[in-house]
């Protein structure tokens, strides 16, 4: 069994540690939070970010930099870079690197897999990414998802230390189009709990999230990625679990934006992050810069960051001019 560092403590690297150790790997689990962690070793839960489960024993609970052969990074991605710095030297040239952030850098526009590599300089990268609710995976419900590398073998090492009977794991070669799946449905995902919030329908959901795959692909494929790609786990599966689910904290900014919450309150009120608010920015930045035409994000943007009504940002989604599908 390989020894696997988990850095990041929030809900997903927490479940992400409990897998691994549940398919037999000595785990550390990274916290950046200094002060909490007696508190997690004391009781064998974390419970600022996933309340609520036990950590098995053979999860060691740190915040101490220590070497493994595999690292997964679960931190949120505008905190990706200052994080990783410190574990360059950690990281040796043989260890595998595996990204499970969900999101786009605001200032250099560039992909978690290009922030680890740029940070670790270490070419054993990938990426992990799918519909997985941390909250469901922690009770035990079966989930699947995708480890993308641009190297087989290194997919495949990671797809053999994750899998289990109730965590099915998928590999792909897509690098750029696994990742932009799972960053740029949140953005969707908060469109689609403002439609909630304002009781549209489903229909009006299922519009939003079958124009925004498209947009997705449409940016996607811009950027190099392969349209097939965002018809599977890391692009279609995602998008409905977070625009379906009150389980997703993007889904939640969008609705709580309905009931006509200042965004700067609903964040202050949030334990964790909502990746698609600082990702909706980098995403209109990015397809300003390629000419991609990105409609649901330009009015989510508008909302957020220009007070723009939300009834007025539907309307002006449905009144766009006449095209085909």
């Amino acid at each position: 069994m390989s020894r696997v560092s988990v850095i990041g403590a929030g809900a997903w690297g927490t479940t992400l540690s409990i897998l691994l150790a549940e398919n037999g790997h000595p785990v550390s689990l990274w916290v950046y939070e200094k002060e909490i962690v007696p508190e997690i070793k004391k009781f064998r839960e974390n419970k600022r970010y996933l309340p609520g489960f036990q950590l098995p024993e053979k999860i060691e609970i740190t915040s101490e930099i220590e070497p493994a052969e595999i690292f997964f990074f679960a931190v949120p991605t505008q905190f990706l870079r200052s994080i990783a710095k410190p574990f360059a030297s950690a990281v040796k040239e043989d260890a595998i690197v595996v990204s499970a952030s969900k999101g786009i850098e605001e200032k250099s526009l560039k992909l978690p897999f290009q922030i680890l590599k740029e940070e670790l300089k270490n070419e054993n990268l990938c990426v992990l990414s799918g519909p997985n609710l941390s909250s469901e995976i922690a009770k035990g419900l079966p989930a699947a998802s995708v480890i993308a590398s641009e190297k087989k073998e290194i997919a495949g090492a990671v797809q053999e230390a994750l899998m289990l009977n109730r965590f099915r794991v998928y590999t792909n070669t897509d690098v750029i189009g696994v990742q932009l799946g799972g960053a740029l449905k949140n953005i969707i995902a908060i469109a689609a709990g403002t439609a909630d919030g304002l009781n549209l329908g489903d229909n009006a959901k299922a519009g939003l999230m079958i124009r925004g795959i498209a947009e997705i692909t449409r940016l996607g494929m811009a950027l190099g990625a392969k349209a097939e790609t965002f018809a599977g786990l890391s692009g279609m599966g995602d998008l409905i679990a977070t625009c379906t689910s009150r389980l997703s904290r993007n889904h939640l900014v969008g609705e709580q934006i309905a009931q006509g919450k200042k965004l700067t309150d609903i964040l202050k009120e949030m334990k964790e992050v909502a990746e698609g608010v600082p990702t909706t920015i980098a995403a209109r930045t990015l397809g300003k810069k390629l000419k991609v035409t990105l409609p649901i994000t330009e009015e989510v943007y508008q909302v957020l960051y220009e007070g723009k009504d939300p009834y007025r940002a539907i309307t002006d989604l449905m009144t766009r001019s006449a095209t085909s599908e």
